[in-house]
């Protein structure tokens, strides 16, 4: 009974992550119809100010995860007046190789700046410690990840359905023409898709810290990856989507840790990508793919 508590936690966990990145992804997909592959330097941005803020002997965890948190707001802001607004009503391969060429650069940056090795933070390692859960052991940080998701997704969706901000951002993802000879300004709709995306970046960047106790170049594009694969599974552009696949496919990671043999233990992902690949041949367009005419995507 523990053994599986604690695997159901893990799996918790793993989704919980992926679901917070996935969507920081949808949210901007859904508005601008963009992939912004950029949103794992999002990511290290705010473990880098977590560095810098070691450095400034700024060790209060609470400053450190404000922060973090407040680096990731900007660096997304920023990245979407700087890179993405130039290119706003590009055509969606446009903004595909712009995402893809800010990570690059972003990634090298960080290389020639900061360190192409990684750089520990230690200010979070209070965020884990052993708990007790329905008599089974469990770490801390997984209760924290999966309750801190479940609150994200409850508070997104009151700020989407009961702000004037939110609505004029779920109208904008059926129609944003049509928002736009209402009234609605365009760019303080962007902004705060972003900015959103930022702090959902920002959230998530804690969590990866917390466990990895440090920070590289590449801190973000893994996660990022497989979160853009949540998003496909669960239908891109569904914020509901987005939380359903990120929370499948931390199931079947965890599953298949658990299932395999030792010796096929390097295979890991292959069969993950395969149930993948079954999944969306079941689903073409994703488990929850929003409605192509009428009805809301978020």
């Amino acid at each position: 009974m523990e053994y599986v508590t604690q695997q159901v936690m893990n799996a918790l966990a793993f989704g919980a992550e992926y679901a917070l990145i996935a969507l920081g992804l949808a949210i901007v997909f859904s508005i601008m119809g963009l992939v912004n592959f950029a949103h794992g330097e999002v990511i290290a941005v705010g473990g880098y100010t977590m560095v810098a803020f070691a450095a400034l002997a700024l060790n209060n965890p609470f400053i450190v995860i404000g922060g973090a948190i407040a680096a990731a707001v900007l660096m997304s802001l920023v990245l979407e007046r700087v890179a993405f607004r130039p290119v706003r009503y590009a055509d969606p391969t446009t903004g595909l190789l712009t995402a893809f060429g800010v990570s690059i650069i972003l990634q090298n940056v960080f290389l020639l700046v900061v360190s192409p090795r990684p750089v520990a933070v230690t200010s979070l390692y209070f965020l884990d410690w052993p708990v007790q859960l329905m008599g089974v052991q469990v770490s801390s940080l997984q209760v924290f990840e999966a309750v801190t998701t479940v609150l994200v997704i409850i508070g997104l969706m009151l700020f989407l359905k009961r702000t004037t901000l939110g609505l004029a951002m779920r109208a904008a993802s059926l129609d944003f023409e049509m928002v736009r000879m209402v009234g609605v300004r365009s760019n303080r709709v962007f902004a705060v898709a972003f900015m959103v995306s930022g702090l959902l970046a920002g959230l998530a960047c804690i969590f990866i810290m917390a466990r990895r106790g440090s920070v590289d170049p590449h801190l973000g594009f893994n996660p990022v990856l497989k979160a853009f694969v949540a998003c496909v599974v669960g239908g891109f552009g569904s914020l509901p989507g987005a939380v359903l696949g990120g929370f499948l496919l931390g199931a079947i990671e965890v599953a298949m840790l658990v299932l395999l043999p030792q010796e096929y233990g390097g295979m890991k992902d292959a069969f993950v990508f395969g149930i993948i690949a079954l999944v969306l041949v079941w689903r073409p367009n994703g488990i929850l793919s929003p409605p192509t005419e009428k009805g809301d995507k978020i």
